[in-house]
């Protein structure tokens, strides 16, 4: 008897399982899943709609420094590099440092825009920038399109965090969508072909990558455009 004891034990088990099977489990139809994840999935359309007028714009506005003070502070040689170390501790005074060691500042400014790049999709407009005349030249995206790998209107906020999202697909569509918002809404409107010549002012975002590196390129630095006023 003893050597069938733990058969007689899991036969019981089974039958109990088996028991409660129909009360514990609930079978779903695919189409009620297919449902639910599409109810679930995450809008980027409706996440930038939601927090641009309210909070991105309103933040650029209010915490944007100076582009020019920032420059002035970069030590750059006869190459456009600058050292890693120098550019940090400017970051961690002026902007944010990214999990991912990417430089990114909120700026403003104001300039001559010296020419118009209207070859490129991703077309650019070279600022003589007041209060700086150094080594350094400074472009804003001018559109139709903004760099795709291009973050810093993302990540420069201080309030769009990659732990808010489910995964890297979300938070890298948050970015996407603002910069086709910006080339939108920003750029769209702007005569870019006429500019040359022109002062305009701005407000943007500004990135400058650093991972693994110690000296740093910034011979050209390209802000993405939040506000764009033509002066005359």
């Amino acid at each position: 008897m003893k050597k069938y004891l733990p058969w007689i034990i899991t036969l019981v088990l089974v039958a109990a399982f088996i028991a409660v099977l129909p009360s514990s489990v609930t079978i779903v139809p695919i189409a009620e899943v297919e449902a639910r994840q599409q109810s679930e999935a995450f809008d980027p359309v409706a996440f930038v709609e939601g927090i641009w007028s309210s909070q991105i714009v309103p933040t650029v506005t209010e915490k944007a420094v100076d582009l020019a003070a920032i420059l002035n502070q970069f030590e750059v040689d006869a190459e456009g590099r600058a050292k890693k170390e120098q550019l940090t501790a400017i970051a961690q005074e002026n902007g944010l440092i990214t999990v991912g060691e990417a430089h990114v500042y909120l700026v403003k400014g104001a300039g001559v825009v010296t020419a118009v790049d209207t070859e490129s999709r991703v077309g650019t407009l070279t600022l003589q920038l007041d209060g700086y005349d150094g080594p350094i030249t400074v472009k804003l995206y001018s559109g139709p399109r903004i760099p795709s790998d291009e973050t810093a209107a993302r990540d420069a906020v201080g309030f769009i965090n990659f732990g808010d999202f489910r995964d890297q697909t979300e938070y890298g569509k948050v970015g996407s969508e603002l910069n086709k918002r910006i080339a939108s809404e920003v750029l769209g409107g702007l005569d870019v072909g006429a500019l040359e010549g022109k002062r305009i002012s701005f407000y943007g975002a500004m990135g400058i990558r650093t991972f693994n590196l110690i000296d740093i390129d910034v011979s050209t630095l390209t802000v993405v455009p939040i506000q764009v006023e033509v002066l005359e």
